[in-house]
């Protein structure tokens, strides 16, 4: 009879304390990896294609700053002129003196009856200020601007009205309709006179710059994603061979397009930086001349600059325009890049 004693039912089931269930070993093998280690392999190879993508651009410095520059280039053009349009609405806040409206009183009406009128006046909605012109300070610059005047003196009386000169808050022509309306039923104003045709005219102006300027960024758009796609198309027949190895040996479709994707998007982001500081460039040596032009007639404006609002949108959509030509030009030749 054999010494040795065999283990009881509980021993052989349950495992020593301090060793690993094998059966819990084994599912938590066939769980896969954990959230961290997926994330943290998915950003070591965004990290590397970025790398990669980095790495390439600077092996070739003047054939990628030369398509950054075209692409800069492109971006300036419907920037800048909005901009310039920007600008010019800027100037037409003189619009409202364009669009003033003068109420010309009766010609019995008193200064004091006037001035009492602009207070009135002023505390109307839709009104920013009002002035009032008496009759003498009237014919006075009536003389100064006509050369009558001294046969403005041989007049017995004066003929000209007092006037209230109202600046609108906003330039609208019918809020401007409505307000004058209003403003022709007050007492002592014999007749209210509006003249929006110059506001018209520079309104319809403003209207056709913004249509050419949204035109040509459609156009200059089109011929962005075309300069990038035939860019990335190129580096994509560079690489042909590498692509074909890396998809024979088990290579996803992401993983060959994420470093052109990568490459898009610097494209469009230097092309951005570029476009930024060719518009600020040029803004600001135009300014000088527009400076001296309009102190030569008595006016202190100036260009602004390139917002920095505007000048991130800019950045943005140029790395968005990168990012899509590059995506468009892989799609396209990604069929192609099968193992031969």
């Amino acid at each position: 009879m054999s010494a040795t004693r065999s283990p009881k039912v509980s021993e052989r089931v349950a495992p020593k304390a301090g060793e690993p269930d094998p059966k819990k070993k084994k599912r938590n093998e066939d769980d896969g990896p954990d959230f961290g280690t997926l994330f943290h392999a998915w950003i070591e190879a965004h990290r590397s294609s970025v790398i990669d993508s980095v790495r390439r651009l600077g092996k070739q410095p003047i054939g990628s700053f030369f398509t950054c520059l075209v692409m800069a280039i492109a971006l300036s053009l419907p920037m800048g002129l909005s901009l310039l349009l920007s600008n010019v609405e800027r100037l037409g806040g003189s619009w409202q003196r364009a669009a003033q409206i003068s109420l010309y009183l009766q010609l019995d009406a008193s200064p004091s009856e006037g001035d009492a009128l602009v207070g009135q006046i002023k505390g109307m909605p839709g009104v920013a200020d009002a002035q009032y012109i008496s009759r003498d300070q009237a014919l006075n610059e009536f003389q100064q601007q006509s050369g009558l005047g001294e046969a403005l003196k041989e007049l017995p009386e004066n003929p000209l009205p007092g006037v209230v000169v109202v600046t609108p808050d906003e330039v609208d022509k019918p809020a401007l309709e409505a307000l004058r309306t209003r403003l022709a039923e007050l007492p002592k104003v014999q007749q209210a006179q509006l003249d929006l045709v110059w506001v018209e005219r520079l309104a319809a102006i403003l209207k056709l710059g913004d249509r050419f300027v949204f035109g040509l960024t459609v156009l200059l758009v089109l011929a962005l994603l075309l300069v990038i796609g035939n860019t990335i198309r190129l580096h994509i027949e560079n690489r042909r061979t590498e692509i074909e190895v890396i998809k024979l040996v088990g290579g996803t479709d992401s993983y060959v397009r994420r470093p052109f994707l990568y490459m898009g998007a610097l494209y469009g982001l230097g092309a951005g930086l570029l476009s930024w500081g060719v518009l600020a460039f040029g803004l600001n040596w135009l300014n000088e001349s527009v400076v001296r032009l309009a102190g030569l007639y008595g006016s202190n404006f100036s260009l602004a600059g390139v917002p920095p609002a505007d000048g991130l949108s800019l950045l943005l959509g140029a790395v968005l325009l990168g990012y899509i030509g590059a995506w468009i030009a892989v799609a396209r030749h990604l069929r192609e890049l099968a193992p031969r």
